[in-house]
C-alpha cells in the first residue's frame, strides 16, 4: 500500500488525494510526502493509522520528510501510532482546545474519553456542544458495535481558529458499509450501500424502518446535515464507493431543505475508488453559526421523523397479492 501526502489533502480535494492512494500489496505500507509542504485533513491520518494497525511496525515505511511542515505529522501522533521513531525533535505544547492526535478507540471507556477531549475543541457553550458530541459519539459507537473492526476505530481532529472550524476524521478496517447494510437491506454495489447508510432510519441491524431503540440509523444523516447547512464538506468512503457532500449554492437564501435521500444533495460520488478495507468518515464543521445550528437540530429531527413516516406510508400502499 502507498499513500502520498500532498500540500492540500483536504476534503475538497479528496478525489485528488485518492489518485496517489495505492492499496496493492496489503502487507506493506509506504508513506511519501510533498518535498516542500505537507497539509492534510485529520481523516487522512486516521486512514493511515487504520491501515497500519494491521501491520507490524517494520512493515511500515515513512520516506524521508523534507517538507518544513513535516513536524505536524509528529505532533498529530502519526509516528507513535504506527510504532515508528519520529525524525523530529519538537517541543510539544498543550493539545487541549487545538487538536486531538490520532487516537485508537477500542472500548466504550476510550470512546467516552475521546468525546470528553472534544469538548474544548468545539469552543461552544455546553448546550451547543452537546448535539455535536452526541452525533460524533454515535459514529464511533457504530464502529465499535457493528464494524467488526479487529483494531477498533481511529480518530483525529483539529480546530482551525481562522475559520472557526473543526475538521474530524474517523476510520476503521472493519467489514465496510456494504457488508453492514446488506445484513438487513438489499444493495447492488458499494455506492448504493453508502446512499442507504446516509438515509435516516436505515441501519444494518434491522429491516425495521426507523432502526431500533438502540440504533436509529441517524448518526451519518445528522453529521451530513450539519455539514450541508454550514456549507462544509463531508465524505463517506468504504470499499470502492465514495460519497462527497459539496458546498450548497450560497445564493440560496433561507434555511436549506434537508433531504432524506443523500443523492438529492449537492454532491459527487464514484463507485470505482481504490478499495478501502473498512469505512472512512470525514467532516468539516463550522462553529460560528450557533443560531442556525439550533435551528438545524430541530429541522434534523423533523426531517428524520417525516422520512420514516413517508417510507412506512409507501410500504403499506404497495399492492399485496395472495
Amino acid at each position: 500500500m502507498k499513500v502520498y501526502l500532498s500540500n492540500s489533502d483536504y476534503l475538497r480535494n479528496f478525489e485528488h488525494f485518492l489518485r496517489g492512494f495505492d492499496l496493492g500489496e496489503p502487507g506493506r505500507l509506504t508513506v511519501t510526502t510533498h518535498d516542500r509542504w505537507v497539509s492534510v485533513h485529520p481523516v487522512v491520518l486516521a486512514m493511515i493509522a487504520a491501515l497500519g494497525s494491521r501491520l507490524r511496525p517494520q512493515d511500515v515505511h515513512i520516506d524521508t520528510i523534507t517538507a518544513t511542515s513535516g513536524h505536524y505529522l509528529d505532533r498529530m501522533g502519526l509516528f507513535e501510532i504506527l510504532g515508528k521513531a519520529s525524525p523530529f525533535t519538537i517541543k510539544k505544547h498543550e493539545a487541549a482546545g487545538r487538536f486531538i492526535p490520532v487516537t485508537q478507540i477500542s472500548t466504550s471507556a476510550e470512546q467516552t474519553r475521546f468525546i470528553t477531549d472534544m469538548i474544548p475543541l468545539l469552543h461552544l457553550a455546553p448546550q451547543q456542544a452537546d448535539p455535536i458530541k452526541y452525533v460524533v459519539g454515535e459514529l464511533v459507537r457504530n464502529v465499535l458495535e457493528h464494524s467488526a473492526s479487529p483494531t477498533g476505530a481511529f480518530v483525529a481532529a483539529q480546530y482551525y481558529p481562522k475559520t472557526n472550524t473543526v475538521r474530524l476524521g474517523i476510520a476503521d478496517v472493519g467489514v465496510g458499509v456494504r457488508a453492514s447494510i446488506s445484513n438487513a437491506w438489499p444493495v447492488k454495489n458499494e455506492i448504493d450501500a453508502i446512499a442507504l447508510a446516509l438515509t435516516p432510519g436505515i441501519t444494518g441491524t434491522t429491516t425495521r424502518e426507523g432502526g431500533t431503540e438502540t440504533n436509529a440509523g441517524a448518526g451519518l444523516f445528522f453529521v451530513k446535515s450539519m455539514a450541508m447547512v454550514a456549507r462544509d464538506y463531508f465524505i463517506l468512503y468504504s470499499g470502492t464507493g465514495l460519497y462527497k457532500l459539496t458546498k450548497r449554492d450560497k445564493r440560496y437564501k433561507g434555511f436549506p431543505r434537508l433531504h432524506a435521500d443523500p443523492r438529492l444533495d449537492r454532491h459527487a460520488e464514484t463507485n470505482i475508488a481504490p478499495r478501502f478495507p473498512g469505512t472512512v468518515v470525514g467532516i468539516d464543521m463550522s462553529l460560528d453559526q450557533t443560531q442556525e445550528f439550533q435551528a438545524l437540530l430541530a429541522a434534523i429531527r423533523t426531517a428524520y421523523m417525516s422520512a420514516i413516516r413517508e417510507r412506512k406510508k409507501e410500504r403499506y400502499k404497495s399492492p399485496k397479492f395472495i
